[in-house]
């Protein structure tokens, strides 16, 4: 027996529908190609990379995040096992994204046992792409007491075989509702010896991804989680109960979801309406200084406080190294980027003048807690 989805309250369904109504504008809007579409799409993915590792502890920089996605080493003197962790869960989700589209797909018992390897390789002491061998239990270190109890070793296979078939039929229910219910069911099963959290939270991306409710690299909401962890984990610990209890109330767990879901909206529908101006303003300025189209995404890479290298920007610009060295250097001369370190570990940054330039552009985000429709206190914006 799994947790099963709640009846939807009439506030709920209202809220399901706003959601669904504002994904419904932001889908034609990600799908109607625009020249900074593909530095959105590597933002959303490095944040949403950074937002699930960041609940378990392993904390990187948005730009070291941003090189993993781009098959670079980091910036900053990243532990290895956060370098390793954010490198898991880049493969994991990368593949995620890619299964998304494929419409013969179908969930099976190898392909999460597969994720999780991916997720987990760098670390085989802690089974990767296996179950876990016993009994599993979550310990609060501050408080030195155990928080939760995962259902017994024999009823793995067998909740993990229901929750697969589950996810392979069709369901009257909405689309995020169903990824909301194979989050909390995942987690709550707690079927690997560690990593359970984030397969819980790269599960729910496939779901919604597949489900076509947005472009696969705007669905997760992983971001947002990462940013409201002790919510997150207050209301699984309402809806277990500190052990397995599938005939516990969801309703909790699902209007949380319905929140994060609004947030993270209504965060891509800020992040495209800024980008959009920056761009724009910065492809006037680059144009009014005689400076060629190819300079442009860089340049607004570093308005987004993003470092950036050679490698990076003649991957983007298709250009020789040799010329990627002197359109940067064009770039530091004319003010627009800094330059540190030195030869191959170069890197460069906004200028002063460029950051005072993305300063006048802000508009600060204004989240709205779609049950209440106030502005809750969310941490970092």
């Amino acid at each position: 027996m799994l947790y099963d989805p709640p009846e939807l309250s009439e506030l709920e369904q209202a809220v399901l529908s706003r959601i669904a109504d504002l994904r419904k504008r932001l889908r034609f809007a990600t799908s109607t190609p625009r020249r900074w579409s593909g530095l959105l799409r590597r933002n959303m993915l490095a944040q949403a990379i950074r937002g699930s590792n960041s609940i378990e502890g392993y904390v990187a920089s948005v730009e070291d995040v941003v090189a993993a996605v781009e098959g670079d080493a980091p910036f900053s003197e990243t532990e290895n096992e956060t370098w390793q962790a954010v490198i898991g869960y880049r493969n994991a989700l990368t593949y995620v994204l890619q299964l998304s589209k494929d419409p013969a797909f179908r969930y099976q018992e190898g392909f999460i046992r597969s994720l999780h390897f991916m997720m987990m390789q760098h670390d085989l002491g802690k089974n990767p792409g296996n179950w876990r061998p016993g009994a599993i239990y979550i310990r609060d270190e501050q408080q030195n007491q155990i928080v939760y109890e995962g259902p017994d070793r024999d009823l793995l296979e067998p909740l993990m075989d229901e929750l697969i078939q589950s996810l392979n039929r069709e369901h009257s229910q909405a689309e995020m509702v169903k990824a909301a219910m194979a989050h909390l069911n995942l987690v709550m099963i707690h079927p690997f010896s560690d990593g359970n959290g984030r397969m819980a939270r790269c599960l729910q991306t496939l779901v919604l991804a597949r489900e076509g409710i947005l472009e696969p690299e705007f669905c997760s909401v992983e971001e947002h989680l990462g940013k409201v962890q002790q919510e997150y984990y207050q209301v699984l610990s309402k809806v277990g109960q500190g052990a397995w209890h599938p005939e516990n109330d969801a309703s909790p767990w699902i209007r949380f979801m319905l929140k994060a879901h609004h947030a993270q909206a209504s965060l891509l529908q800020w992040r495209m309406d800024q980008l959009n101006r920056i761009w724009e303003e910065l492809d006037l300025l680059l144009r009014q200084r005689g400076l060629p189209e190819r300079m442009l995404q860089p340049v607004v890479d570093a308005a987004l406080r993003m470092k950036l290298r050679n490698s990076s920007y003649r991957r983007t610009a298709n250009i020789s190294e040799n010329l990627a060295s002197r359109d940067l250097k064009v770039l530091v001369d004319m003010g627009f980027l800094v330059a540190s370190g030195e030869k191959r570990g170069r890197w460069y940054e906004a200028a002063p003048m460029l950051l005072e330039f993305r300063e006048r552009l802000r508009e600060p985000f204004k989240p709205i807690d779609p049950f209440t429709q106030q502005q809750p206190k969310l941490p970092g914006m």
